[in-house]
């Protein structure tokens, strides 16, 4: 599904951030990338988002190379990708039918489909019961919850977890992978990247290491070790 094929990616003469990075994921896989600070992870996910060129290789998405996408063939590539972020991101005036609402108006979906999946994702994740709630009336779990479902409401083929969890306390941080890996369990490809150890030791899914911008090592069933 998503293939690096000798990835690399420098920030100015001699600053290679990515170094000749060759890797699949394939679908349906919960993939863990882990590494320190500056390993990489941030700006591989950037290549994934096509909100960065590579320097040298091919990202590619299925037979497509993303970088070379353009107009409606971007536009429906990113349909495909559901993003998630350490902050959340939520829009504060809006509720929580709002906030995953909008992501649904904005890709043109029409008013009873909405109506109908917007209900559906917040019970997923657990919130069907503060769909009416504004951001600061949620913990930052519940708000997390709130973007998850906001992620997934147009059905992507992957969700991109960002860090998802950096904000949170361990009891809200078991919630929010219990979730992604509920949602994994539905089909959909999860790429998680994360600082947390005992998220990536108690997945026991593939994990992919990084460090000086190269992979050393992919496990297909693996812990976190550095």
């Amino acid at each position: 599904m998503l293939y690096f094929d000798r990835v690399s990616k420098e920030y100015g003469q001699g600053n290679r951030v990515l170094d000749n990075i060759s890797l699949t994921i394939h679908p349906g896989e919960l993939v863990s990338i882990v590494g320190h600070s500056g390993a990489g992870k941030t700006t591989l996910i950037k290549l994934l988002l096509a909100e960065e060129r590579p320097t040298e290789g091919i990202v590619s998405f299925h037979s497509d190379n993303i970088h070379r996408l353009k107009g409606k063939d971007m536009v429906n590539y990113r349909r495909k990708v559901g993003v998630v972020f350490q902050d959340f991101r939520l829009i504060p005036n809006k509720t929580a039918y709002e906030n995953v609402a909008f992501a649904m108006e904005a890709a043109g979906k029409p008013d009873h489909d909405i109506h109908e999946d917007v209900p559906h994702v917040l019970d997923l994740v657990d919130l069907k019961d503060k769909m009416h709630h504004f951001p600061h009336q949620l913990s930052g779990g519940e708000q997390q919850r709130v973007a998850i479902a906001r992620a997934i409401v147009n059905r992507p083929e992957i969700i991109i977890a960002d860090e998802p969890t950096g904000n949170l306390d361990p009891l809200n941080t078991y919630d929010i992978v219990q979730i992604l890996k509920k949602i994994n369990d539905l089909g959909t490809t999860v790429i998680l990247t994360t600082h947390n150890k005992g998220i990536v030791d108690n997945l026991g899914r593939r994990v992919i290491s990084m460090e000086d911008g190269r992979v050393i090592r992919d496990q297909k069933s693996g812990k976190f070790t550095m």
